[in-house]
C-alpha cells in the first residue's frame, strides 16, 4: 500500500468531519481497521458523496490519498478503471442495475488493490433491489469494497446496514463551509458567510448562492413574499407561483439533458437522420422518455424540497427574533421581514407553522400533488397572522 500521508490532500474538502475523516483514515492505514462494506450517512450537504470518493482516493493511492497522482486524479475524473460510481437521478435505482452493478464487482482489479463499488443515494433502492445487493455485500469477492451512502442509517434496510460498518457525518458549521468557498472560489468572506448561512450549511447550495447572487437573489424574493403572507389568497397565489418556479427551474435542466441523450441514443443505434424508427429503436427511445420523466419528478421534488427547508429555516429566524434569542440568523438579508412577521404573530403560531412545513414535505413524499401540500402550508403559515390580528394586541375575543 506505500506509506501513508497523514495530511492527505483527498481529504481536504471534507469540511467539519474530523470524527469521520479519523475513522476513515483509520482503515487506510491500518488493514485490522479495514471491511469490506461501509455505510456512510449524513444530511444533504454535509458531503457523504465526497468522504465516499475521498476514501476511495486513498484505499487506491499509494500514498494513502496524496490528491495529486495518477491514480487520485482518475478517481476525481470519474475514469478509474477500479472504481465504479453509481449516480441517479431518477426516483428508485433499478433492480437491473443492481444487478449489473454486482456483476462488475466479481471482476479482478485492474491496476489498483481495490475494486470498490460506491453507490450514491442507496436509500433509492426498493427491497427486492436491494436484495440483490445484499447477497454480494454478505460473499463479497476478494479485494472488493462497497460503500453506500444514505441520508440516514434508517434509510437502509437493515440486512445491508448490520453488514456495513457505519461513519455519520454532520452538518459542518457556517464559518467553515465560507472557509472553503473563500479557498476554492476566490468569493469575498462575508459573501461566502452569507451563502453559507442561506444554505444552512450546505456545501453545495452554498457554492451556488455565492458564485450566482441572482439565484439567492430570486429565493430570498419567495421567502419575503412567504413571510407576509396574510390571507388564504395570497397563500394559495404564492404556491402556484412558488410550483411553477420550480417546474421551470427542474425543465431547464432537464431540457439541455434530455435532448443530448436523445440525440446520443439515435446516433448510437444509427437512426439520428431517419424520419421512421424502426421498432427496436422506438421501443429503446421510450425508455429513455419513460427514465426522463421519472428523473424530472425527482429533481422537481428535490428542489421543492429544497424550498421547504428554505421556507423552515426563514421561520426559524422569526421565532429566534420573538425569543431575542443570542444565535445567527439563516437569512441576515431578511431582516425587516422576518421582524414584521415576528411582530405580528405569536411563537405558538409560528411553531404551528414550521410543523406544517413538516407535514408537506411528508404529504410530498407520500405522493400527494406537490400544489396541494405546498397550497396546505402555505394557508396553515398564513392564517395564524390574521387569527391574531383579528384578536388584537392583548390576545382577547
Amino acid at each position: 500500500m506505500g506509506q501513508f500521508v497523514s495530511e492527505s490532500n483527498v481529504w481536504d474538502e471534507l469540511v467539519g468531519q474530523p470524527g469521520a475523516v479519523a475513522q476513515l483514515q483509520r482503515a487506510v492505514r491500518d488493514p485490522a481497521s479495514m471491511t469490506h462494506a461501509w455505510l456512510l450517512t449524513g444530511p444533504p450537504g454535509s458531503g457523504r458523496s465526497n468522504a465516499a470518493l475521498a476514501f476511495a482516493a486513498a484505499l487506491e493511492c499509494p500514498n494513502g490519498g496524496c490528491g495529486t497522482c495518477a491514480s487520485c486524479r482518475s478517481i476525481a475524473a470519474g475514469t478509474h478503471p477500479d472504481v465504479t460510481v453509481m449516480r441517479t437521478n431518477k426516483v428508485t435505482i433499478t433492480i437491473d442495475e443492481v444487478r449489473e452493478l454486482v456483476s462488475k464487482a466479481g471482476r479482478t482489479t485492474v491496476s489498483g488493490p481495490w475494486r470498490i463499488m460506491m453507490i450514491e443515494d442507496a436509500d433509492r433502492m426498493l427491497e427486492r433491489t436491494t436484495n440483490v445487493l445484499l447477497k454480494a455485500i454478505e460473499e463479497p469477492a476478494p479485494h472488493t469494497v462497497w460503500i453506500l451512502c444514505a441520508p440516514s442509517p434508517l434509510d437502509v434496510l437493515v440486512t445491508i446496514r448490520s453488514r456495513c460498518r457505519q461513519v455519520g457525518l454532520r452538518v459542518p458549521a457556517p464559518e467553515a463551509v465560507a472557509d472553503l468557498i473563500v479557498k476554492r472560489d476566490g468569493i469575498d468572506r462575508e459573501t461566502a458567510l452569507t451563502a453559507a448561512r442561506a444554505a444552512q450549511s450546505h456545501i453545495g447550495r452554498a457554492r451556488r448562492f455565492a458564485r450566482e447572487p441572482q439565484i439567492l437573489a430570486q429565493r430570498n424574493a419567495v421567502l419575503e413574499e412567504v413571510l407576509r403572507l396574510s390571507d388564504v389568497t395570497g397563500a394559495v397565489a404564492t404556491a402556484g407561483r412558488i410550483i411553477a418556479a420550480v417546474k421551470a427551474e427542474a425543465g431547464a435542466v432537464a431540457d439541455q439533458v434530455e435532448s443530448k441523450e436523445r440525440a446520443h441514443l439515435l446516433a448510437t443505434l444509427g437512426a439520428l437522420d431517419l424520419k421512421t424508427l424502426p421498432p427496436a429503436v422506438r421501443a429503446q427511445v421510450r425508455q429513455l422518455e419513460d427514465d426522463q420523466k421519472r428523473r424530472r419528478k425527482r429533481r422537481e421534488t428535490d428542489t421543492i424540497d429544497q424550498m421547504l427547508t428554505d421556507i423552515s429555516g426563514a421561520l426559524r429566524d422569526v421565532l429566534v427574533a420573538q425569543l431575542s434569542a443570542e444565535v445567527p440568523a439563516i437569512n441576515e438579508k431578511l431582516e425587516d421581514a422576518i421582524l414584521a412577521c415576528a411582530n405580528r404573530t405569536e411563537p405558538s403560531h409560528v411553531v404551528a407553522a414550521i410543523d406544517a412545513v413538516r407535514t408537506a414535505r411528508l404529504r410530498i413524499e407520500g405522493n400527494v400533488a406537490p400544489i396541494l401540500a405546498v397550497e396546505a402550508m402555505l394557508i396553515a403559515i398564513a392564517m395564524p397572522a390574521v387569527s391574531h390580528l383579528a384578536a388584537g394586541p392583548q390576545g382577547a375575543g
